[in-house]
């Protein structure tokens, strides 16, 4: 089964995860295998780095959905200004 598991690590090693949800999951496995104590060194050093590198890309996919949704805040604010606008000089 260990076998198993690392089997499956090394396919999401091998491409980027695709959503945010597999990253995060992935990131959930990298801890769950660092916590066991059972990770040689270079294991333990080669699945920080995997872990370091998926926790930046989450970072920067949270960041450009928070940036997302001041812009929609924003257009929606300016929006309602101009109806507000719009209605109190007829």
């Amino acid at each position: 089964m260990s076998d198993e598991h690392q089997a499956g690590g090394a396919e999401a090693n091998a491409g980027v995860a695709q959503t945010y949800e597999a990253a995060t999951a992935r990131i959930e496995e990298i801890i769950r295998r660092l916590d066991s104590g059972d990770a040689s060194l270079d294991e333990t050093l080669e699945l920080i780095k995997e872990g370091k590198a998926l926790i930046e890309r989450c970072a920067s996919e949270l960041s450009a959905v928070g940036d997302a949704l001041t812009e929609l805040r924003l257009d929606e604010l300016v929006e309602r200004l101009s109806e507000e606008g719009a209605g109190s000089s007829g």
